[in-house]
């Protein structure tokens, strides 16, 4: 049986859990429809979820359809949880996006495109809440294809259209249509198109009155199977085994769970990864789990006996991930109460920090205090909640601070040299000025001749193991390519930890010579308003420092 992985991405309060309750009751998984108001859904098993009506932690379950077993993922659609929600997009094979009926297209829906875009993940749309009064379903096809792409095709009623507004996704296919005509569109076709990101099957109902989940359900599946064994017909290699870790949590007695996606050969019990061993393999689908002495390629599973695992870690033939888009902007310092010192805090937010990477703990040994980062208000409310539960401690934060970066502007050579008393190493390397977005990035020129392989390997690992500091604020630099272009060793007293010192060394001589620029953060945001708005709404974003472009004037907006 073939498996794939398939998440349900949406904004909040689109009906994304509800539309997963309703997956798994039409395919028998559960026996009664539970409801997100009602605190019983199967898949808001955390309590916070339960009393806050939204999903804060990423669940799946499986569930067995027309001989394919799916892996569905429910994410997070309140933007305070977005990073967890963009963890999952790392082992989808494919996305449902969610839309409100009611609402249509909204801003955060816009991001989710961009990112399942970003990852190449074909995308099924489901617009939601068709049931309720005033929901157009012309006008919000419309506002589909114009936000998100012209290449999403209705495909809940398959009109004497249909098969035109298929073809002329693909200009190969457009062509073979004009010759042969509907015959051209095979469901073969469609369902690599699919796979191609060149169409974006949409479907309209109600997940919460069960309409139009039977057609949704039968068409995704359909084309997925078709992709299936269109894959197993290339030959590809499929026996190396590989897998992606996409997240890391604990159960209620506290065992470490490592939640991996095989993506290549097998994983059985006592395996190694790296230097541990897998002691107990969980295939979880709600709360509940069933144990399994093997995986297989296109399962999702959680792992105990690992403790040196990472969200994003690439395991056997799979590379790291990489690293979040969505990132937080505030940081925030930890108000630990009077009889609790810093450092004893410390190993409990590690703890968390291992589940969810983004708060990047950091521990101020001067002030002996600890920062964490943060996406907005709800998250520190969470936060709190789960260090209460889990250790018992009451904390607070104080007010959030801006989380600035720093880069330079020019191209300087930085020199790092090393030599107490029997100790030698001297590294110089180039700083350039990388593009927007691109991140830090590291490289070697330098020849062997001058300086031996393994410590050329040795330099890299310590300019990629730290996060440099910029100069003008002590912010984490970014937006920088540095290069190794010479460096000495003395043949009797190098060793690897002066390496060490001399490639901070010279990184930090380097960013004093260049000139440097502080990065702040931004957010694009929409604004819908009523027409005779326009003229205050714009005066305001400007005596804000704030940039708009154009108005587009969609009826009484």
């Amino acid at each position: 049986m073939n498996h794939v992985t398939m998440g349900i991405l949406a904004h909040v309060d689109a009906g994304k859990t509800t539309l997963s309750e309703s997956i798994l009751y039409e395919t028998g998984t559960i026996k009664t429809l539970g409801r997100v108001d009602n605190k019983d859904a199967f898949l808001d098993t955390d309590s916070q979820e339960r009393a806050r009506g939204i999903t804060i932690f990423s669940k799946q379950a499986v569930f067995s359809y027309k001989d394919i077993n799916i892996t569905l993922l429910d994410t997070p659609g309140h933007v305070d949880f977005s990073v967890e929600m963009e963890r999952c997009l790392w082992v989808m094979d494919y996305a449902v996006l969610v839309i409100n009926g009611g609402d249509g297209v909204q801003g955060h829906t816009k991001t989710l495109w961009r990112l399942l875009k970003r990852y190449g993940i074909p995308v099924f749309v489901f617009v939601n809440k068709m049931d309720l009064q005033g929901s157009n379903k012309p006008q919000l096809l419309k506002d589909i294809k114009n936000q998100l792409s012209s290449s999403c095709v209705d495909f809940s009623a398959k009109d004497a259209d249909f098969y035109e507004s298929v073809a002329v996704c693909d200009d190969d296919l457009l062509e073979r249509y004009l010759e042969v005509g509907d015959e051209a569109v095979s469901s073969e076709m469609i369902a690599s198109l699919i796979k191609q990101r060149k169409i974006f099957p949409c479907f309209f109902g109600s997940a919460l009155k069960m309409q139009g989940i039977d057609i949704f359900l039968e068409h995704m599946v359909r084309y997925m199977q078709l992709n299936c064994r269109e894959h197993e017909a290339t030959g590809e290699n499929i026996e190396d085994f590989g897998g992606r870790v996409y997240k890391i949590s604990r159960d209620n007695q506290g065992n470490r769970l490592t939640h991996i996606k095989i993506t290549g050969g097998s994983l059985k019990v006592k395996d190694m990864i790296g230097d541990e061993k897998v002691n107990q393999i969980r295939i979880y689908s709600g709360e509940k789990y069933s144990s399994a002495q093997e995986t297989l390629r296109g399962m999702v599973c959680a792992v105990t006996g690992l403790s040196n695992s990472y969200p994003g870690q690439g395991i056997g033939k799979e590379k790291d991930a990489i690293l979040p888009v969505l990132e937080p902007v505030l940081t925030y310092t930890v108000i630990l109460p009077q009889d609790m010192d810093g450092a004893g805090m410390l190993p409990y937010l590690r703890q968390i920090e291992e589940e969810e990477p983004e708060l990047q703990v950091l521990w101020q040994e001067e002030t002996q205090t600890i920062q964490v980062k943060l996406m907005g208000p709800v998250q520190i409310e969470v936060l709190q909640k789960q260090i209460m539960d889990r250790f018992d401690i009451a904390v607070g934060f104080g007010a959030g601070k801006i989380i600035y970066k720093e880069t330079i502007d020019n191209k300087v050579e930085g020199v790092g040299h090393f030599e107490p008393l029997r100790h030698y190493a001297e590294v110089h390397l180039l700083l350039e000025p990388g593009e927007p977005g691109s991140g830090m990035q590291y490289a070697s020129h330098c020849s062997e001749d001058v300086l031996d392989k393994n410590w050329q390997r040795l330099i890299l690992s310590h300019m990629e193991e730290k996060e440099h500091l910029g100069v003008l604020t002590g912010s984490a630099i970014t937006d920088m390519k540095i290069t190794l272009v010479a460096g000495k060793a003395h043949t009797k007293h190098t060793e690897g930890g002066d390496f060490r010192q001399a490639t901070y060394r010279a990184v930090r001589q380097g960013l004093m010579q260049a000139s440097s620029r502080l990065l702040e953060p931004y957010y694009t945001f929409r604004l819908d308003i009523p027409s005779d708005c326009i003229g205050r709404a714009m005066t305001d974003i400007d005596s804000m420092s704030g940039k708009s472009e154009p108005p587009l004037i969609e009826g009484d907006k």
